[in-house]
């Protein structure tokens, strides 16, 4: 592929890699280099407790490497947050983002060349995936069915992590409330031009996901980015008081036509039947609320222009330059010639 005329941003996440930053920079010093004219390499480091930003310090020094940027955070946050810190702060016309132990830096000027025919966003996956244990890939699998039954869209496999988005698209992701959460799904789902792009490559690290992370990261991501739980709980609700109405009226018509109820029984019933109801209708109210209030701090702007146009013929630019020809005959025998337009 031929030198872009683009400014490309690139963001890494490491994390206690000291002795393999320096390997890791340069490879993708060498890679962004050779397919773009201009570039940035922006490295985020999630709380390292080794001499990762002694190193860092290094390799951004006099003598280290070029157009490097560090941000250090002081507490360690979850992958995509940490994703977000570099993205926010990109300056490049597209923004690639990527973790260096598990995702293949040579494959980037593939995405560049989706990214410069249009696509606004441009995912990869690697066939090749870190081993994880038989627990944690259940859960993966219950998440992944449940995020395609609420927001109809495989997050593993249509939006993996490997990504490269158009600035327009990190400018979009900025307007909303939380936009270290939406970064996560919002590309896939924002109606941008987008490539699912496929490639095969040895992953560098083996270290295995924390499922007890993961599975917090994951709620999150599930009660953030869709209503579907909060709804099954205002159903259920609406369910229960329903139910109890009828159940109720069970109980009157048993009062009518039975006589030989138990003594209290008649009461007793329509007492928890009427609480149960008055229970139900609470939580459907409180669920309901809770609903309003989420979807207006979770939301994003009423609307975004993506792209804008204008034609190239404009006919009321070619009226205001006509020039009236015809002449106008005086009172006083003259001719006047009107004004040009």
């Amino acid at each position: 592929m031929a030198v872009v005329p683009v400014f490309l941003s690139v963001v890494l996440v490491v994390r206690n890699q000291a002795s393999q930053l320096e390997t890791l920079l340069a490879e993708a010093q060498a890679h962004v280099a050779s397919c773009v004219s201009d570039y940035e390499l922006i490295v985020v480091d999630n709380a390292s407790d080794d001499s990762s930003i002694a190193e860092l310090k290094r390799l951004a020094g006099e003598h280290g490497l070029p157009n490097l940027q560090v941000y250090a955070l002081a507490k360690q946050v979850d992958t995509d947050t940490a994703t977000w810190v570099g993205l926010e702060n990109a300056l490049g016309d597209f923004v690639a983002a990527l973790d260096p132990m598990t995702d293949d830096i040579a494959f980037l000027p593939t995405m560049l060349e989706s990214a410069v025919c249009g696509a606004d966003v441009v995912f990869a996956d690697n066939a090749q995936k870190v081993p994880q244990s038989l627990a944690y890939r259940m859960a993966a699998s219950a998440f992944s069915a449940l995020y395609v039954r609420f927001k109809g869209i495989h997050l593993s496999k249509e939006a993996p992590q490997y990504r490269m988005l158009s600035k327009r698209v990190v400018n979009f992701i900025l307007q909303h409330s939380q936009p270290a959460v939406t970064y996560r799904h919002l590309p896939a789902t924002g109606g941008f031009a987008r490539v699912n792009l496929s490639y095969s490559a040895a992953p560098k690290s083996a270290g295995k996901k924390q499922l007890g992370e993961s599975v917090e990261r994951g709620l999150r991501l599930l009660v953030s980015t869709t209503h579907a739980p909060m709804r099954l709980v205002t159903t259920l609700s609406l369910f229960g008081a329903l139910a109890n109405v009828v159940y109720c009226i069970y109980v009157i018509i048993v009062g009518l036509v039975k006589a030989d109820v138990a003594p209290g029984w008649i009461s007793l019933s329509l007492q928890q039947s009427g609480m149960f109801f008055l229970i139900s209708l609470v939580l459907l109210v409180l669920g309901e609320y809770i609903l309003h209030m989420a979807s207006l701090s979770n939301e994003g702007p009423l609307y975004y222009v993506s792209q804008e146009f204008t034609s190239a013929r404009m006919t009321r630019h070619q009226k205001l330059n006509i020039e009236e020809a015809a002449s106008v005959q005086r009172d006083d025998g003259g001719i006047d010639t009107p004004p040009s337009i």
